[in-house]
């Protein structure tokens, strides 16, 4: 009995569905793709381990807040924070709970080094004392040093 194309296109099919079977857990032929890899995405949040930032040189400057709020409308942060760090499609600048952190040095490290979601790093754009600066504007949001307060 000759057989037909397709009846030899199943036997082929059952032939090397038998085949694999015999195989061990994990044996990989070697015409398949790699197994997906997790790869994490976007920095660790935080300064890095046994790294000490220095406290903001610009911390009590008005001067410097003003600095940063210029800094604030120059590199367009408030086209994702909002014209008065509201918020917007990024977080509020306002909030009390920060998922990163809310003290300077996180701040810092989040400005420069950016964060998963969105977040770009400026590290590469700013200087370390504009970084400061606009540390220190963020942070005196919601108190009487605030420069250009929400009307």
């Amino acid at each position: 009995m000759i057989m037909g194309w397709r009846s030899w296109v199943l036997a082929a099919g059952f032939a090397l569905a038998a085949a694999a079977c015999d195989r061990p857990p994990g044996d990989v032929s070697p015409g398949s793709a790699p197994p997906p890899m997790k790869t994490p995405v976007g920095p660790i949040p935080g300064p890095p381990q046994n790294v000490e930032r220095p406290a903001n040189p610009f911390g009590n400057d008005r001067a410097a807040m003003g600095e940063g709020r210029q800094l604030f409308v120059r590199f367009n942060c408030s086209g994702c924070h909002g014209g008065r760090a509201g918020g917007g499609m990024g977080p509020s600048l306002r909030d009390v709970d920060w998922l990163y952190g809310d003290a300077e040095a996180q701040i810092f490290s989040s400005i420069a080094e950016g964060r998963a979601h969105g977040m770009p790093a400026w590290g590469t754009k700013l200087n370390e004392d504009q970084v400061w600066k606009l540390v220190a504007y963020i942070k005196s949001l919601r108190t009487p040093n605030e420069i250009q307060p929400p009307g």
